[in-house]
């Protein structure tokens, strides 16, 4: 693991992880949830980028401009490919220096068959870090592409979460997309709402306004903020398990399914950015 820092900040890298943050601190507290000791799993550490595309393809198979693909099966159990193949693959660490780090991964054509090159561009200071994530079609192909952010954040006691919204994806037991429910459902986060005490959450909210707080009392906020086409902010909440993540995202679940969902064609040699920054002081 490598290490950056920028005044009481501080940030390290797991690149053979899934391109992974293992850990991030601003005066020793840890804004985002610490990699476990000895993990080998991006479900395991800090933060991990979403590339080329966002949460569940419905049994790995799509259809994209008159090709049909099918994508194995990438997390024990589960029948719906899930956030691409970036964090499932190790990147390399291409610079790390004076509070800036690139990582990078190149990926040939195969189940996937576009070639693209993803790189993640950190740049910190005193109290928070901006990641940059970028995607190039590396093929002859047009290809589809969707981007998003995977940050994990421990959970303290109180905490609350706020974040602007129109509404939300209902899931079925698959945790597939199934309908779009207008206006307020379960927690109020746009009001501001305890994150603590429900039933599972594993959903994509729609009008999100590329900010999110989370507050604890006593403890300074952390502020979440993204680019303007991160567009959906998904939210895990797994009861009984100390930690939450909140996502944004440029591209929603079920990303080949029917609407706007968020992918982009890229021509050979385009590229796709977004930026998420978060702050712990």
């Amino acid at each position: 693991m490598v290490a950056i820092e920028k005044g009481a900040a501080r940030l390290v890298f797991a690149p053979e992880i899934g391109g992974a943050v293992a850990e991030f601190t601003v005066d020793g507290r840890h804004v985002l949830r610490p990699m476990t000791a000895g993990a080998e799993d991006a479900l395991l550490t800090g933060s991990f980028p979403l590339v080329p595309f966002c949460n569940r393809i419905p049994d790995g198979q799509f259809v994209f401009e008159g090709r049909a693909v099918t994508l194995p099966p990438n997390l024990q159990g589960h029948p719906h490919t899930l956030h691409g193949q970036g964090w499932r693959a190790p990147w390399v660490l291409e610079s790390a220096e004076a509070g800036q780090a690139v990582l990078a991964f190149e990926h040939a054509a195969g189940d996937w068959p576009w070639s693209y090159r993803a790189e993640q561009a950190f740049v910190l200071d005193d109290a928070g870090f901006r990641v940059t994530l970028t995607v190039t079609n590396t093929s002859e192909d047009v290809m589809p592409a969707g981007l998003g952010f995977h940050p994990y954040f421990p959970a303290r006691p109180g905490e609350r979460l706020a974040a602007i919204n129109d509404g939300v994806w209902l899931i079925d037991a698959d945790v597939l997309p199934t309908v779009h429910h207008a206006g307020r459902w379960g927690p109020d986060w746009a009001a501001g709402a305890p994150v603590a005490g429900h039933t599972l959450i594993d959903h994509c909210y729609t009008g999100w306004n590329q900010r999110a707080v989370l507050s604890a009392p006593g403890q300074p906020d952390t502020v979440i903020t993204a680019s303007s086409d991160c567009a959906w902010l998904h939210v895990y909440v797994p009861p009984g398990e100390g930690y939450y993540c909140v996502e944004p995202c440029a591209s929603r679940p079920n990303p080949f399914g029917e609407g706007e969902t968020g992918m982009v064609a890229l021509r050979p040699g385009e590229a796709r950015s977004i930026w998420m920054e978060i702050a712990g002081a």
